[in-house]
């Protein structure tokens, strides 16, 4: 039948699924060690980004040459966010206890702060998103990424809130639904967020040039 054959629409998702969970099996062995996450994640995402575009070559070459090439700069990024991630989940938890003990002003004031620190977490997010996979298209210092990451973010709010809405949804299938699914895990997540994000990329790294905002090239 047609839709078996290699170049048909069907061939070519589950082509690309089998891709998305070789890729998350590459990405969890080498997350393994923790401090290796933020390297990894770059090397997913150049990798997804370059299917998103169709320019997939060797998956495997190509990841482990992102993974060297960007892994200092990934890891210092991702122990940034992770530093920033502990904070601001230690500040969650010290102020909903604090608020659940505490009346009247206090009461009122801690919860305040509260809702100030989770507009603080969805903003982490929301560089989260973008930051690795700016990583794999770009050459920058480490404080342009974090903030160009922020900025795209807001910019282009719709696509910060579906790759989101990605990740979202997986975490709850793997949790509430179907544990198995772990096996399609960030590989798909990012592979799905890549195409959301490519022509976002793409658009920025290419006005940012212009205006020489960015110092580095397009990967």
């Amino acid at each position: 039948m047609a839709i078996f054959t290699q170049e048909s629409k069907f061939s070519q998702i589950m082509m690309r699924l089998a891709w998305g969970c070789y890729l998350n099996l590459l990405w969890l062995v080498c997350s393994l060690p923790i401090v290796t996450i933020g390297a990894a994640t770059t090397a997913l995402y150049y990798v997804t980004l370059k299917i998103a575009e169709n320019e997939e070559g060797d998956i495997t070459q190509q990841f482990f040459r992102s993974f060297k090439a960007n892994f200092k700069q990934a890891t210092v990024l991702w122990l940034i966010l992770l530093a920033v991630g502990i904070v601001l989940g230690t500040d969650i938890y010290v102020l909903r206890h604090l608020s659940a003990a505490t009346t009247g002003v206090v009461a009122v004031l801690l919860t305040l702060c509260l809702a100030l620190v989770i507009v603080a977490c969805v903003a982490y997010a929301a560089v989260l998103c973008y930051v690795f996979p700016l990583l794999a298209r770009v050459d920058n210092t480490n404080v342009a990424m974090l903030k160009n990451s922020l900025l795209i973010s807001i910019r282009y709010l719709s696509c910060t809130i579906c790759t989101l809405a990605i990740h979202a949804a997986m975490a709850f299938v793997i949790i509430a639904i179907f544990t198995p699914a772990f096996v399609l895990g960030e590989g798909v997540c990012a592979l799905l967020s890549s195409y959301l994000l490519s022509p976002v990329l793409k658009l920025v790294t290419r006005e940012e040039g212009d205006m020489a905002e960015f110092n580095g090239h397009v990967g």
